[in-house]
């Protein structure tokens, strides 16, 4: 057992690290545009049911098997998987709350630097010039991901995809307490208040009515939708950072005797306040509000760069120089926080399996993150455009994250048990949990979990993604200038993945190969 290992220094450092990491593009892009697109506050309906039968115990299952884990020293998937469950292949499967991650961390980075970028435009009065139509806002963005923006000669989107990659290293540099903790507790405060701003700006608009009433009208017709079922689920998984890892992770630096239950309650709160209160307020009734309702169904149809980057810049431009030009700043640095918080949670179980299972001091942990990382997200920015960004999706937002999620509820309520679930994640606790949601724990969540992903390999178009049914081969240039085909390049980048994976499941059977007597008998020591 590593006894070198950190503790979050406080509670109130716990809950906005959490919270900080389920914050993120999801809460104001993404949600409004799906309750749009699935019946306005008809998809609240599906949206809260899954939050109560999946958001809430999922995340709870998930602390109580992170500190569990976080006991023996370990603080990532193999580690405690291995812990609970007596088989062998259960560190195997664990290694799926490593790569999760770490497949989406190659992706978010590289958005969440654009955002950098674009508060630097900013702020110089270039993005303002740019916000006069969306075909000029289209080719600005263009111009920037394309390297035609340059700044001291050197691509822009390369330049600040460097420093916002380095920001995030250096946080975790500092460590759980003084690097996490302490970023999280000033950049989440930061975050309430510029969006805040914000939303009282956006609701003292002229027609906002007209804006909310688009997004909350309900359309009850669209509940018989197993579409729509499926979009308030999978937000759900996305919006609470739950089935990715990262909360076994945090979790397993909580101390021994420290409240779970309700920090885990307070953290999810938190996020559903941003999302659905701030989130739910800012871009489509701003949209619809300035732009007119004509344009509603194109903008609830937009897509997270199309609305982050293109709409809400002409939004804020007719608002009037002055104010445009704050608000585009405060929106670019609100999402900037939002991003960064949420890409150093999906880090820090990568430098925990290297710390915790490999015995990798800081130092060498960081540089091997490091390298693999950027390798592979240089590899996301180099077939940006030739499907690397849909592949991340398919493996890492989707396949991944539901599979995960779907072994933690089984393994906490088969496997290890309900009654021993909630024992571990009641100590020190400051509730308890009602009896209907240790039977939702038991019964409702694992199955319709279970259920869920076979949907999405069936109906949910899981396997005709996998199998690129419909998928044409076209040719495309590569950032650089090396001619193929979408179809070579995906075949590629999956080999790629493919490769990272067995070298992560290979380098678990070494490290537990390695394990001495002594190190084996450590965990059934400290349960019996």
């Amino acid at each position: 057992m590593n006894q070198n290992r950190e503790n979050w220094g406080s509670r109130l450092g716990v809950i906005l690290a959490v919270a900080g990491s389920a914050v993120g593009l999801g809460n104001f892009l993404v949600f409004p545009g799906r309750v749009a697109a699935n019946g306005g506050a008809a998809f609240l309906i599906p949206y809260f049911i899954a939050f109560v039968i999946i958001g809430i115990p999922l995340a709870w299952m998930e602390w109580s098997l992170g500190r569990r884990g976080g006991k023996v020293g370990h603080g990532t998937g193999p580690g405690i998987l291995n812990t609970v469950v007596d088989h062998p292949v259960a560190k195997y499967l664990g290694s799926l709350g490593v790569i999760g991650p770490l497949l989406i961390f190659f992706f978010y980075i590289y958005i969440e630097s654009w955002l950098l970028g674009f508060i630097w435009y900013a702020i110089t009065g270039e993005l303002s010039r740019a916000a006069i139509g969306a075909d000029s806002m289209a080719g600005f963005l263009g111009d920037y991901l394309s390297g035609a923006k340059k700044i001291a000669q050197i691509p822009s989107h390369l330049l600040f995809f460097v420093i916002t990659f380095f920001l995030n290293f250096l946080i975790i540099w500092f460590g759980v307490r003084r690097g996490i903790e302490r970023s999280a507790k000033i950049l989440m405060p930061l975050l309430l208040i510029l969006g805040a701003i914000l939303m009282i700006r956006v609701l003292t608009l002229p027609g906002i009515g007209e804006g909310l009433g688009f997004l909350w009208n309900p359309d009850f017709s669209r509940l018989g939708d197993v579409d729509v079922w499926f979009a308030a689920t999978t937000q759900i998984f996305f919006t609470l950072s739950v089935g990715i890892g990262t909360i076994l992770t945090y979790a397993s630096y909580v101390k021994p005797k420290q409240d779970i239950a309700l920090s885990s309650l307070t953290a999810n709160a938190t996020n559903e306040l941003v999302e659905v209160i701030i989130g739910g307020t800012l871009v489509i009734p701003a949209a619809i509000a300035l732009l007119g309702s004509v344009a509603s169904a194109d903008i609830a149809k937009a897509g997270v760069v199309d609305l982050g980057f293109i709409t809400m810049p002409l939004i804020f431009s007719k608002m009037g120089e002055i104010v445009g030009y704050i608000l585009q700043i405060f929106w670019f640095v609100l999402l900037f926080i939002g991003g960064l918080t949420s890409s150093v949670s999906i880090l820090q179980p990568g430098i925990s399996f290297l710390e915790d299972e490999l015995r990798m001091d800081r130092k060498s942990s960081i540089a091997v993150l490091g390298a693999i990382t950027m390798f592979f997200t240089l590899l996301v920015i180099w077939g940006f455009n030739a499907g690397a960004a849909d592949e991340i999706d398919l493996w890492g937002f989707q396949f991944t994250l539901l599979l995960f999620g779907t072994i933690e509820a089984i393994v906490f309520s088969w496997v290890l048990g309900v009654p021993e679930g909630i024992k571990e994640l009641l100590e020190g606790a400051e509730i308890t949990i009602a009896k209907p949601f240790i039977f939702i724990m038991k019964y409702v969540t694992p199955t319709f979990l279970l259920g869920l992903l076979i949907l999405w390999f069936t109906n949910g178009g899981g396997m005709d993604k996998i199998l690129l049914k419909g998928v044409e081969s076209v040719p495309v240039t590569l950032l650089g200038g090396v001619h193929t085909t979408n179809i070579a390049f995906i075949w590629g980048f999956r080999l790629s993945l493919l490769a990272l994976f067995a070298a992560l499941n290979l380098t678990i059977f070494t490290a537990w190969r390695n394990r001495t007597p002594a190190q084996l008998l450590e965990v059934e020591d400290e349960f019996n």
